[in-house]
């Protein structure tokens, strides 16, 4: 089992590095993982709070960027579609 753990949040960190690529929020992120990727949201939370603790600084200038470009939101669709493919790459990166 551990290591299907381990690649269950390898997985969600790939994940949420994506969402942070689309510039979304931790909220976004956990409702946009559990729609499309069926990933609870206390999972992709807790992943993103250790992110958090590890790379603070990173997170640090990421809300400041977000603060300042007002976070414009992409629409469900884009977003859709984007995690779709995340997800989808994922799956073939997984299965190599």
């Amino acid at each position: 089992m551990g290591d299907s753990s381990a690649s269950y949040i390898h997985l969600v960190h790939h994940l949420i590095e994506k969402c942070l690529i689309f510039h979304m929020s931790k909220e976004e992120c956990m409702e946009v993982l559990s729609k499309y990727a069926n990933i609870t949201p206390v999972i992709t939370s807790t992943v993103w709070n250790e992110l958090e603790k590890e790379n603070k600084e990173f997170f640090e200038a990421y809300a400041r960027s977000q603060s300042k470009q007002g976070h414009q939101m992409t629409s469900k669709e884009e977003t859709s579609q984007m995690i779709q493919k995340i997800i989808s790459d994922s799956n073939k990166d997984s299965d190599e």
